[in-house]
Formats: structure tokens, C-alpha cells, sequence
């Protein structure tokens, strides 16, 4: 499994590196990535507490909105957890396949198909963060919607 001296030259090492290169972008993208969660999040976090206020001073139908946009900050609240759960577990993941493309090299050692699982964790893991985040932004999109009854507010001016 293991074979003798490890091949160290600037050429061999030069290699891993060029190997190492493509997950290396993937990490930058999944860094993006968290950023764009977190600033959610954040704007998640600041909406709930100014409706906070206004929930608890108001009473019957308005009271009841308040409930129910705090309602659905919650949920998106939690998908965008889970979103940036599963981008952390993918950077991870990557970390730890470059962390193998040069133990490999080092050790002499044929760790290609858990290299190559490992990808493919990582990959599914970033895939259900997007999808998560797809439905967080559906469900964001439903509930800015304008309510009917400021779409049919007229002002008198006879008065």
C-alpha cells in the first residue's frame, strides 16, 4: 500500500498543487456562497426584531399579519441555517480532499476513491445548500407581496 521514499522535486509537488487548484476555486465559490447567507440571514434577523414592536403593541387582523410574518422569517430563518450547515459541511469536505491529494502524493500511497467520495459528498452537500437556498428565496418572494387592501386604498380629499 505504502511505497518507499516519497518523490518530493518541485515538478512533483508543482503537480499536486495544479491537482489541489480546482477544489481551491470551489472553496472561494463556496466562501461566496456563505457570505450571500450570512447577509440574508442578517436581514432576516433585523426584520423580525422591528416587527417585534409593532407585534406586540398591535391587536386583532394586524396583529394576526405581524404573527404570520414572523411566521415565515422563522422558516426562512431555519432553511437558511440548514443551507449554510451543508455549504460548511461541503467546504469541509473539499478541505479535506486536498488535504488527500497531497497525503497521497506524500505517502505513496492510492487514496483515489476516497479522494474521489469524498467529492462527491462534497458536491451533493453544496447541491442541497443551493436547493435549500432556492426555496428559502421562493418563500421569501411569496411574502413580499403587496396586501390587496393597500392596493385598493383610495384617499377622500373633501377633507
Amino acid at each position: 500500500m505504502f511505497e518507499s521514499t516519497p518523490d518530493l522535486s518541485v515538478s512533483t509537488v508543482a503537480e499536486i498543487v495544479r491537482l489541489a487548484l480546482a477544489p481551491v476555486f470551489l472553496l472561494s465559490g463556496i466562501g461566496a456562497f456563505l457570505n450571500v447567507l450570512a447577509s440574508r440571514l442578517s436581514r432576516i434577523v433585523d426584520r423580525s426584531r422591528d416587527i417585534e414592536p409593532m407585534l406586540l403593541a398591535s391587536r386583532g387582523t394586524e396583529h394576526d399579519r405581524w404573527i404570520t410574518d414572523l411566521k415565515i422569517l422563522d422558516r426562512r430563518m431555519s432553511l437558511i441555517n440548514w443551507a449554510t450547515g451543508l455549504s460548511v459541511t461541503s467546504a469541509i469536505l473539499t478541505c479535506l480532499v486536498v488535504v488527500l491529494l497531497f497525503a497521497a502524493n506524500l505517502v505513496r500511497t492510492k487514496l483515489g476513491l476516497e479522494i474521489a467520495w469524498l467529492f462527491i459528498a462534497s458536491m451533493l452537500s453544496i447541491g442541497a445548500a443551493f436547493f435549500i437556498f432556492l426555496i428559502e428565496t421562493a418563500v421569501a418572494a411569496r411574502a413580499v407581496r403587496v396586501r390587496t387592501e393597500l392596493l385598493q386604498h383610495t384617499v377622500d380629499d373633501n377633507g
